[in-house]
């Protein structure tokens, strides 16, 4: 057992420096937490690999972050000091930035990359409100400046005009091929400030993340505030009130190595024999069971899911595992929500609410890799709200529960405020795109040599695939920003598919009454192509509000009864054709359509 040598004494806070690293997706985040890791020796030479702290297969097949990775880096300054770094890496996608604001929590600066050929874009103005919102030092980085004609100028000039940073606190740096990359650290350790607290005070440490260790139990990821962590110490969760003793406490090199203490201002891990998820709380406050802190710190908001959809097993006998797979994965993902519910069509299952399609993607993905699970979706749904001719206001997440039009005074659907950066060149056809997805304009500004255009866009309107327009539209050179606006009046309906006169509650959704018949018209299309013949006539139908606003027909599968009449009179034909047909139409009553997974998959992006 090793111990870290500088954890035999309370730890000097001058000397500690806790920081994130945030930008827009593909700016170069994961490369430069990389080189940072490579340059300072947490890892070696050797054993280097590309997005060392993604270590989700998931993260490397996509080359995205998904969660949210820290680690400890010495770095022997040139002033003499040694130096400990709280690196804590981040997503930069729109979907995940909850990881983000969860990890500046946890740290008194940040930098804030930018692609010099991408300059700046729309999550980079986010992630930067979101830095200052948290009271952050922030260090602009100006990433791969050894690409061939990459206008440095520029985007030196864009960041200083648009975010209000001075052009001498501009890092350059080129993650891939390490240039300046000494420069960054003693920038790092000279502007970021080191954190403040009492080592003296009661104990009140941030848990920040989680995760589910099969032989350690849960794994607290935590910032100590005010107080010191030791093992053998005796905790106590302060919002789920439950005391447990400290088995093992950490910090990441990025492999996890144990430490003799945790002080003030430092960021690592511990154990306390801890297996229920039900039983500790991301945001919670851990403080001494003696000695407690009157109050908690000041957790995360609660974020509130835009898109749901139902989750169910294709084999009813694994609906346990996939209820104990979920509770493990919501551990290290507050983000993600469900409760059980049930369906004609699939049985016992759970409704899922996802901050985006991204993120329901990667938890779906997440579920079936790490445990082993065959799953099927419903078609995603945004949540509602109806207000009843009583007054009374309800939450519809689940298209289901939609009360009878005579009870229904109006309905409400879910805004968001989207932000678009784009060349001016694609200004107009931007316009367009949005308004032909029920936007409502609200300004446009310069950024530089950019326009950054606002508009209130539905939810429902965005979430499928209005990014991959966007980036069409643009050339690849467009990028957007969201977040929720409210809810606004709309004229919304059920569209219901029926398969045989049976409505199949997986296909139900509420859509604007406007779009009801495309809607219908692809679902029944769609699911023409995908349903297999049957010994029956299969006949599929989509009907919103009591009208049939789409129709197709699976034609029967053809069997030759007469195959082996050999001459004779024609009525011996017809009496078998007759029973044939007979056959059919109680087939048709009794018999269940075979509707195979690739129609649920398909209806997802619709």
């Amino acid at each position: 057992m090793t111990f870290d040598l500088l954890t035999l004494f309370i730890m000097d806070r001058s000397l500690i420096r806790n920081f994130s690293i945030i930008a827009h997706i593909d700016h170069g985040k994961s490369t430069l937490a990389d080189r940072l890791m490579l340059f300072s020796g947490a890892i070696d030479e050797r054993k280097f690999k590309n997005q060392i702290l993604d270590d989700m297969d998931l993260e490397r097949e996509r080359g995205i972050t998904i969660k949210a990775s820290a680690v400890r880096l010495n770095y022997t300054a040139d002033n003499g000091k040694n130096y400990v770094l709280n690196l804590i890496d981040t997503p930069g996608h729109v979907d995940f930035t909850y990881e983000v604001e969860k990890s500046l929590k946890a740290c008194e600066g940040a930098l804030l990359v930018v692609d010099v050929s991408q300059g700046i874009e729309s999550q980079t103005v986010a992630n930067y409100h979101l830095a200052i919102d948290n009271n952050l030092e922030i260090l602009p980085v100006v990433n791969k400046i050894d690409i061939v004609n990459a206008d440095l100028e520029l985007c030196k000039k864009e960041i200083v005009e648009a975010l209000g940073f001075k052009e001498k606190d501009i890092q350059l740096v080129s993650a891939k091929e390490g240039l300046g990359i000494k420069e960054l650290f003693e920038k790092i350790v000279d502007f970021i400030p080191p954190p403040d607290g009492d080592e003296n005070a009661p104990l009140q440490a941030l848990i920040f993340d989680m995760k589910y260790d099969i032989y350690k139990g849960i794994i607290i990821y935590v910032r100590v505030m005010n107080g010191i962590l030791k093992p053998g110490l005796r905790i106590r969760m302060m919002y789920m009130g439950k005391d447990y003793s400290i088995e093992e406490l950490g910090v990441f090199r990025p492999e996890a190595a144990k430490v003799t203490e945790l002080s003030t201002g430092e960021v690592g891990y511990l154990t306390c024999n801890l297996h229920s998820p039900q039983d500790v709380k991301i945001g919670d406050t851990v403080t001494s069971a003696q000695t407690s802190a009157k109050e908690p710190l000041k957790g995360y908001r609660q974020l509130k899911p835009l898109v749901f959809c139902g989750v169910y097993p294709v084999n009813a006998a694994d609906f346990m595992s996939l209820r104990e797979a979920i509770e493990k994965l919501r551990l290290n993902d507050p983000s993600f929500v469900h409760e059980p519910e049930s369906s004609e069509s699939f049985g016992h299952g759970f409704r899922c609410g996802f901050l985006g399609l991204l993120h329901m993607e990667v938890v779906q993905e997440r579920l079936q890799r790490e445990y082993d699970l065959n799953l099927i979706l419903t078609t995603p749904n945004v949540g509602y709200r109806v207000i009843k001719r009583g007054g009374e206001v309800i939450q519809l997440e689940n298209p289901s529960e939609l009360p009878s039009f005579s009870e229904i005074d109006s309905i409400e659907e879910p805004y968001l405020k989207v932000s678009i950066l784009t060349p001016v060149t694609s200004m107009d056809k931007v316009m367009e795109l949005a308004k032909g997805k029920r936007g409502i304009f609200q300004k446009s500004e310069f950024v530089s040599d950019r326009m950054r255009i606002v508009f209130d866009i539905p939810l429902s309107e965005v979430i499928v695939d209005f990014n991959d327009q966007i980036k069409s539209v643009t050339r690849g050179y467009g990028s957007i920003d969201y977040e929720f606006k409210g809810y606004l009046p709309a004229k919304i309906a059920k569209l219901d598919i029926l398969i045989n006169d049976k409505i199949c509650d997986a296909f139900s959704c509420l859509v604007h009454r406007d779009r009801a018949y495309a809607k219908g018209l692809a679902l029944v299309t769609k699911l023409k192509e995908l349903i297999p013949q049957q010994l029956f006539e299969v006949r599929i139908q989509a009907s919103c509000d009591g009208r049939i606003v789409s129709s197709a027909r699976v034609k029967a599968m053809g069997k030759n009864v007469t195959a082996k009449c050999y001459g004779g009179d024609i009525t011996r034909k017809r009496k078998l054709w007759e029973k044939q047909k007979e056959g059919k139409k109680k087939l048709k009553q009794i018999g269940n359509v075979d509707v195979p997974q690739e129609a649920f998959l398909a209806a997802l992006k619709l």
